[in-house]
């Protein structure tokens, strides 16, 4: 993960200095979740899968603007009421997160998202579109980490904390899906101009 660590504090610190500036709620509400790294927009993918109670993928502007404020991030009500409507297109009161998610996400282009799922397919050897410790195994060497060098850490806690790097850091369940995988390199594809240069630290990261 060393190649993706400076691109991370790059991308955070530009998100830092653009949202002040930032009028558009949507892209504030998309910097605010850079701004707290690669994980942030995935994050906020959690946070709405909590809110949501009857696993119906909608939520209504109360569940939607709960959710917002149980991830910390600062929007106006008025803000969150303009983002609600926008995604509200048939004006039933209810969103759907997965199609709000996507456009929250950063764009990516189709090379970009390619190399993504490529490397995701890669770590998901059981193909049950999660990656898990039982999936690592054989994938992922432990024994290059320092901390498992030094006998600091056992084979399980380098896993966990490979995991840990796509997941949430106050909800670590040592599983990482799809979409969670999508989100964490979204946010790092952001501080990336170049497609060229974000597949070939793809390929070279992932060794494809």
């Amino acid at each position: 993960m060393a190649a993706t660590s400076q691109l991370e504090r790059d991308m955070i610190s530009k998100a830092q200095r653009q949202i002040s500036q930032c009028q558009d709620p949507i892209e504030k509400l998309r910097l605010q979740c850079l701004a707290r790294g690669a994980s942030g927009i995935k994050g906020l993918g959690r946070a709405f899968r909590i809110m949501d109670d009857n696993y119906s993928n909608y939520l209504d502007l109360e569940e939607f603007t709960k959710g917002l404020q149980n991830y910390g991030l600062s929007l106006q009500p008025e803000e969150i009421q303009d983002i609600f409507n926008q995604f509200d297109r048939n004006q039933d009161g209810s969103i759907s997160f997965d199609e709000f998610l996507n456009s929250v996400r950063p764009p990516m282009s189709s090379a970009r998202r390619q190399v993504i799922l490529q490397a995701f397919h890669k770590m998901d050897k059981t193909g049950d579109g999660v990656i898990t410790i039982e999936d690592l195994k054989g994938v992922y060497n432990p024994k290059c980490h320092k901390k498992y060098q030094n006998g600091e850490w056992n084979e399980r806690q380098v896993f966990s904390h490979f995991l840990g790097n796509f997941d949430s850091p106050n909800n670590n369940d040592e599983q990482v899906t799809e979409e969670e995988f999508l989100n964490y390199y979204s946010g790092v594809s952001a501080s990336i101009d170049s497609d060229a240069y974000f597949v070939v630290m793809m390929k070279n990261e992932w060794k494809l």
